[in-house]
């Protein structure tokens, strides 16, 4: 082997280690928002990222309610989910659940981002979204993670 060839390194779970970063959403597109933080809990940010370890970082998301959608998205688009019983099946419009739960919304969205496997359950639980400015992680000492604005 060359000194010159790069040698793919697989990183172990017992070696990641995990940051906590808070990201503000205030005027922040939902769906540009959802993708870097879904890419933040996988850990693609990373240079030792690791498809099948989770080597993500845990995100604390404050000011959903201030999240934007552009046009006619708010009223157009709408949320199914089944009862699991015949003519069970619910529809909600994104600007009633904004009003009601806006954490639910980037919830949703972050979690289509992610894998849909064991790992991808498990990278669910760093996702921790709050309405409005406050949030009980101060122990954790997050660093604010800065988005470009749009």
């Amino acid at each position: 082997m060359k000194p010159t060839d790069t040698i793919t390194r697989s990183v172990r779970t017992d070696q990641v280690e995990h940051r906590w970063w808070v990201v503000d959403a205030t005027g922040q597109t939902l769906g540009r928002l959802a993708s870097r933080v879904a890419a933040l809990i996988r850990g693609k940010h990373k240079p030792l990222f690791t498809p099948h370890v989770d080597c993500g970082d845990y995100v604390i998301v404050v000011n959903a309610e201030k999240v934007v959608l552009k046009g006619k998205r708010a009223e157009q688009k709408e949320y199914f989910r089944y009862t699991g019983y015949p003519g069970g099946a619910r529809f909600e419009k994104v600007a009633d659940l904004l009003a009601q739960n806006p954490a639910k919304v980037i919830e949703h969205a972050v979690y289509g981002m992610l894998p849909k496997n064991r790992l991808g359950r498990r990278m669910r639980l760093k996702l921790k979204v709050y309405a409005g400015p406050n949030h009980p992680h101060q122990a954790q000492q997050p660093e604010p993670y800065e988005l470009p604005k749009q």
